[in-house]
């Protein structure tokens, strides 16, 4: 730690963890592109076999889980937990797409479209969306990690957390606003202007949660 007790070296090996996990889901990602693209990914998207379905979906649901687990772990306290959190999710998903990149040579462009998760229904847009957002998690997560350990108060406002959800909502639905275009043909293009949206409205939430934290801390 440094003399503001900033856990580094927790951070360092939940960085490090993001980078093996990721290269880990991008190895389970090259096993189903070979098994059901092996002409290489695109739209519409092929039916998964029952079986496989099931372990993809339980899959996912693992994975989060063991995100979640991570930041507990490394975290002493819940705001520290959950900005260890998102600096795991957020280096995984990057990560993830840079070792997609050294073994597949994909994407080609940031722009490129992707299937992001199945759970309830299949959530697709390009490559920047959740590359954008995983790095807003990790310099929030960071940001979080550096203010609790230096004694410095964050606790969200009621209208942090309104516009956090409202952030949320808006991000999945330019994901998941119409699932069953992706199973039949191209999807349509792409809503950048909600993801500018939500990420806009996450920044004014943190912003917000660190002025009024500051504001009680004096």
């Amino acid at each position: 730690m440094t003399g503001d007790h900033i856990p580094v070296r927790k951070l360092l090996w939940v960085i490090l963890f993001g980078i093996g996990f990721g290269f880990i889901e991008a190895g389970v990602v090259v096993y189903l592109r070979a098994l059901y693209y092996p002409e290489g990914f695109s739209f519409p998207l092929k039916v998964i076999s029952g079986q496989h379905l099931a372990v993809e979906l339980a899959r996912e649901a693992s994975t989060i889980l063991v995100l979640i687990a991570v930041g507990v772990i490394a975290g002493t306290r819940s705001w520290l937990r959950f900005g260890f959190f998102l600096v795991a999710f957020g280096i995984w998903d990057i990560f993830y797409y840079v070792w997609l990149k050294l073994i597949l040579n994909w994407p080609a462009a940031l722009t490129d479209w992707d299937i992001l998760f199945l759970i309830p229904v299949p959530w697709t847009g390009p490559v920047i969306a959740p590359f954008l957002i995983s790095f807003l998690m990790c310099v929030c997560g960071i940001a979080i990690i550096v203010r609790v350990s230096r004694g410095l108060h964050f606790h969200p406002t009621v209208l942090s957390w309104a516009v956090s959800l409202g952030a949320t909502a808006i991000a999945l639905y330019s994901f998941m606003s119409d699932p069953s275009t992706s199973l039949q043909g191209t999807p349509a293009p792409y809503r950048y202007s909600l993801l500018i949206v939500s990420l806009l409205l996450y920044c004014v939430a943190f912003v917000n949660s660190c002025t009024v934290s500051r504001s009680r801390a004096r």
